[in-house]
């Protein structure tokens, strides 16, 4: 697999806002959204139905105008774009709707191949290639029937093989798994995961198929025309692992540790810098990553600084003060570079609320603390 992490993002998005109807009728669709895909990801968008994943789909594959706002495709801004520009934009891009839109009068080989004549490539290079795909695809016996002859999954899998053959740069897909069985959805999945790997292929996906969210490097939750959350998969099962093993957060569910995962920053620090300050307020929980810090407490006999405890890998503090609302009653300062798993006081306060064992946990570490 090659490592593509070093390149540009293919889609960048900042500030972007659009709406649909004009005067009294005019209603905003999407809300200053901001999101950077990198060559060689498969991000899946997921979201209630009338939430923008559909719109924000057609507009970064130039199927609607930029209207508000950047959004920058394989390096070129769409806002002000000419249509000769478009016109190269979506020779790169590849598109699989959960409407198939074959041509009736076309065979599947036929339809498949139409993609390949659009990107200009001739047909006694990509004929082999046509029908190795169909075949993988469970069509090899269909390759030369036309669509009212095939069911809608193999409509759907016509209509995924057009959408990849021509090896696009990027792909967008609408629920490209909707109508098809679960062995056939992930060999499609599979399919994009290998163009991802192996050429960079960059792959959006909006779908509300859980039967394929382990394929995704990225999950992208939108709500009311914004999204609400970006979430690195693999970034976040390192951060269920590590929660999960410490004590306090052992008994949490699955669905709660998730939640939490997908809400904790991931913030380092510098040998000797400071991470709370003793007298602030308290609006943060912090888990030690990696690292060692001091718990450091001034003597109101002295006025000196005393350190009172050394925490390692696993220890979390910061708890005190959220609980009970109060300033922090000591000041901690990284030994060495450190890195902390860091939730706000709302995300915090969310988790005591929805999880009993989480609760008693905190309560049971700040009672051994006094």
């Amino acid at each position: 697999m090659t490592d593509f992490s070093n390149q540009p993002a293919v889609i960048q998005i900042d500030g972007l806002n659009h709406y649909f109807g004009s005067g009294d009728s005019k209603t905003q669709a999407l809300f200053d959204n901001a999101l950077n895909v990198r060559p060689g990801e498969i991000v899946i968008m997921t979201g209630p139905s009338g939430s923008g994943k559909t719109t924000l789909l057609t507009l970064i594959g130039t199927l609607r105008t930029v209207q508000d706002g950047s959004l920058k495709v394989l390096g070129e801004e769409l806002n002000g774009i000419s249509q000769q520009g478009l016109t190269e934009i979506r020779k790169k891009i590849g598109f699989i709707f959960q409407a198939h839109n074959l041509f009736g009068s076309l065979t599947a080989y036929q339809n498949v191949r139409m993609a390949t004549e659009l990107a200009g490539l001739k047909n006694s290079v990509v004929k082999p290639k046509i029908e190795q795909m169909l075949t993988r695809l469970g069509l090899g016996e269909r390759i030369h029937y036309k669509p009212k002859s095939l069911s809608g999954g193999q409509k759907q899998r016509v209509a995924i093989a057009r959408g990849l053959i021509h090896n696009p740069r990027i792909v967008l897909a609408d629920e490209p798994t909707a109508a098809l069985d679960e062995e056939s959805g992930r060999e499609a999945v599979t399919l994009l995961r290998e163009m991802a790997d192996r050429e960079g292929c960059t792959v959006l996906i909006v779908t509300h198929d859980n039967r394929i969210l382990d394929f995704a490097d990225r999950i992208i939750n939108m709500v009311a025309g914004k999204i609400t959350n970006d979430s690195d998969v693999k970034q976040t099962e390192k951060i269920c692992a590590f929660l999960q093993a410490t004590e306090i957060f052992a008994e949490l569910t699955p669905r709660t540790l998730t939640d939490v995962a997908n809400n904790v920053e991931v913030r380092n620090y510098a040998a000797n810098e400071t991470i709370v300050r003793q007298g602030d307020e308290g609006r943060e929980f912090f888990v030690l990553a990696d690292g060692n810090v001091a718990i450091v407490r001034t003597n109101p006999a002295t006025g000196q600084d005393e350190t009172i405890n050394q925490l390692a890998e696993g220890s979390h503090f910061g708890e005190v003060a959220l609980i009970k609302d109060q300033p922090r009653n000591a000041t901690v300062v990284a030994t060495k570079p450190t890195t902390c798993y860091v939730l706000d006081r709302e995300e915090f306060r969310s988790v005591i609320d929805t999880s009993d064992s989480f609760e008693s946990e905190l309560r049971k570490a700040m009672f051994e603390r006094i």
